[in-house]
């Protein structure tokens, strides 16, 4: 765990913000490299990308501040303080997939050729943001017996929970989960048919996180069993099999654009 990655006086740059910052750097060379293949142009790609990002930090965000809302209740002005962390992803991904939704409605786009074009985008992106939360000590894992575990620092969250025994890099697990499925998403875009990409990365997706759960240890159970990210993950993984199925049903020819 190291937040800090710069300071100059009171003047300080987490790391947090420096993954969120390289993932987006990221996200908009993975969106460029595959426009052609979605029919989107690169003014296109950088707009779907300013919307995406706003409302991935926005829907993030409020989910935190509402799932954790003890911790802002008397100290409201933390709650834009997104640079010590604090970002729910399901939120962040619900309310960017209905902005882009509203998006390629007005800019004339096939939501699921975008999407598709997306798919890498979002997995690489959510990969920097998973190394954030490891050096600035949320969203961390159980304790385990295992040789990978990590010891956080008296006084962290992990710490506070867990005392002075090691965990599991949680963080770790998902951010290299995430960066193979970018490869895989990569090629997905440019050679499976409209859809699958988007479809695929739901199912895998719902399929890791709901693995990862039970290794984290921030999150309280529902009714005994899951966590919530476990019970999204499951309609995720039900939605995106649905969608594979029809699409590979009902094919359409690549676009396809010099």
């Amino acid at each position: 765990m190291h937040p800090i990655a710069l300071q100059i006086g009171s003047f300080a740059i987490r790391w947090y913000g420096v993954m969120a910052a390289l993932g987006m750097l990221a996200a908009s060379f993975l969106l460029n490299s595959n426009a052609k293949y979605t029919g989107m142009t690169k003014e296109q790609c950088g707009n779907a990308l300013i919307v995406a990002l706003v409302g991935g930090i926005l829907g993030a965000r409020i989910f935190y501040v509402v799932q954790f809302f003890d911790l802002y209740r008397n100290n409201l002005v933390e709650v834009i303080r997104i640079d010590k962390g604090g970002l729910v992803f399901y939120g962040g991904f619900i309310l960017a997939m209905i902005l882009l939704f509203i998006y390629s409605r007005i800019a004339k786009l096939d939501i699921f050729r975008m999407l598709d074009n997306f798919t890498p985008a979002l997995a690489v992106a959510h990969a920097c943001g998973r190394v954030g939360c490891f050096l600035n000590g949320c969203c961390f894992g159980k304790p385990t017996t295992l040789c990978v575990g990590v010891t956080y620092p008296a006084g962290s969250a992990p710490a506070l929970r867990y005392g002075d025994v090691p965990l599991h890099p949680v963080q770790l697990y998902e951010a290299g989960e995430n960066l193979l499925c970018a490869v895989l998403y990569f090629h997905l875009v440019r050679k499976a048919p409209r859809g699958v990409a988007v479809s695929t990365y739901l199912i895998v997706y719902g399929l890791l996180r709901f693995i990862n759960e039970f290794a984290r240890g921030d999150h309280k159970l529902i009714l005994n069993l899951f966590t919530p990210a476990q019970f999204i993950g499951v309609f995720l993984i039900a939605a995106g099999s649905v969608m594979l199925a029809w699409f590979l049903r009902h094919k359409e020819p690549k676009v396809a654009k010099d």
